[in-house]
């Protein structure tokens, strides 16, 4: 993907995803404008990177040909889209909205049809890679919208992206990240029982995970996260937290289409136990902290 230099932009939400991708947009030379909602953040952000802090989405959308937004979930997405103050109100007809947030597909059609009443361009586009990728600028994007608007974000989304694809009309870059949600789910809990299981039978567990991982079982978890499982370190990024909101979306998907996710809907029990013994904040590894202190 080819970079597209000196694009104006605007990014509202500066987290821990947020703030290093829109790092990299003005890294590579883009006019970044930055809203975050509470303003101390955008002005720091500035202070390190450049550009302009707006006080709100509708200031910091003004004059971007691209807008990108990534936030907590699809209450806080209409917030910063809607409304007086909101981005759609500032920008101009023609200019693309890029939605990073993890938020469910009925919130993307819906913002897509506001945008297309408005005049203006909406493309759902949630990552995977987490705090990590986002920092080093090799996220994972997957999107869902009109194939003109999508060429157009394609070359700026580049600036934080390995990886970037159009999989169908609205709502199929929420769709998709879904599927990845639900594939990470059952191969960490894969993982942890099958950690589990190598300690209790008194194996070495990182030869046998050096062993294993060059076969069928090996994975990208396996790969970056076994040894830390192993040595129950779990700060490594993706908060469960954030995963039980992103399980929860897809589940509730999953009743509207009839897909059936048994083992899916296991281990968000599974995440909610986590959660119970303190580890909200842990990073989606920890599912074998309930094995390892409950000795199931």
């Amino acid at each position: 993907m080819e970079r597209e230099p000196m694009a104006n932009v605007a990014f509202l939400g500066l987290g821990v995803m947020g703030a290093p991708m829109a790092g990299h947009l003005a890294a590579k030379g883009h006019a970044v404008s930055v809203y975050n909602r509470t303003h101390a953040k955008a002005e720091a952000w500035v202070s390190k990177h450049g550009g302009r802090a707006a006080p709100t989405p509708r200031e910091a959308a003004e004059g971007a040909s691209i807008v990108f937004a990534c936030v907590g979930n699809d209450d806080d997405l209409r917030s910063v889209v809607l409304g007086d103050d909101g981005a759609f109100a500032g920008m101009e007809r023609g200019a693309v909205f890029v939605d990073h947030t993890t938020a469910s597909a009925e919130v993307a059609r819906e913002l897509s049809a506001a945008a297309d009443a408005a005049g203006l361009r909406f493309v759902d586009a949630p990552v995977s890679g987490g705090q990590a990728g986002a920092e080093n600028g090799v996220l994972t994007v997957m999107c869902g919208g009109e194939a003109a608007a999508y060429a157009e974000v394609e070359p700026v989304i580049a600036a934080f992206a390995r990886s970037c694809r159009l999989l169908g009309p609205s709502g199929s870059g929420q769709l998709t990240k879904m599927v990845n949600q639900i594939a990470i789910a059952g191969l960490v809990q894969g993982l942890s029982e099958a950690i589990h299981f190598a300690k209790r039978a008194g194996l070495d567990v990182e030869a046998v995970l050096e062993v294993i991982s060059k076969g069928a079982a090996g994975s990208w978890q396996m790969e970056n996260r076994g040894k830390t499982m192993n040595a129950e370190k779990f700060d490594f990024g993706f908060a469960v937290e954030w995963m039980r909101k992103d399980l929860g979306i897809l589940l509730a998907e999953s009743r509207r289409n009839g897909a059936r996710l048994p083992v899916t809907a296991l281990v968000d029990q599974f995440y909610a136990e986590v959660e119970a013994m303190g580890g909200k904040r842990w990073d989606t590894s920890s599912l074998i902290a309930r094995l390892q202190r409950s000795g199931e």
